[in-house]
């Protein structure tokens, strides 16, 4: 915030201009700041709703699990890419949740830099490694082995995400 023109003791006025948004507020003493006026040239930055981010990655990890369980009869070929979008998707979610004011642009490239680098990751083969991946949880969080085409479930797990995002903050009120 840099500070504008002194009102009174009690109350002075501020502009906030960080890339993201520029607003004019006006502090009072006694209850913080307040919005005066949006520059509406200048897109706000989403605030994302945590209660929302927590559940759709509960419904996407349970949805994952369920394609990975015998109650699914799916190709093998759709069951593992949709697995691994999906895994991409709950990636994505979690740095939505983590970074909530955060670009949607932000968080989809920090998503995909993340589950690419988790992939090549598995060129590396050391014991202790090898080891984690040899478990449940291990394989289900680091992936067992590289797979090219594993990089492009990512992206569009991650492109979902996005997609549904930009509709989501689209749609909402006064936007």
């Amino acid at each position: 915030m840099v500070p504008g023109k002194l009102l009174s003791e009690s109350h002075d006025i501020a502009t906030s201009d960080a890339g993201i948004g520029s607003v004019l507020r006006a502090r009072c003493a006694s209850d913080g700041w307040h919005v005066l006026m949006a520059d509406p040239t200048k897109p706000e930055p989403c605030h994302r709703w945590w209660p929302l981010y927590a559940a759709a990655i509960a419904v996407v990890i349970a949805t994952g699990l369920l394609l990975r369980s015998h109650y699914v009869s799916l190709p093998w070929v759709i069951t593992k890419y949709a697995g691994d979008a999906l895994w991409a998707l709950v990636v994505f979610l979690l740095f939505g949740l983590i970074l909530r004011r955060a670009s949607t642009l932000r968080v989809s490239l920090l998503a995909l830099a993340f589950a690419w680098a988790i992939e090549f990751s598995q060129l590396y083969h050391a014991g202790w490694i090898d080891s984690i991946h040899a478990t449940r949880i291990g394989a289900l969080v680091l992936g067992a082995s590289f797979h090219w085409p594993d990089l492009l479930a990512y992206a569009a797990g991650i492109a979902v995400g996005a997609l549904a995002e930009s509709i989501t903050w689209a749609r909402r009120p006064g936007r």
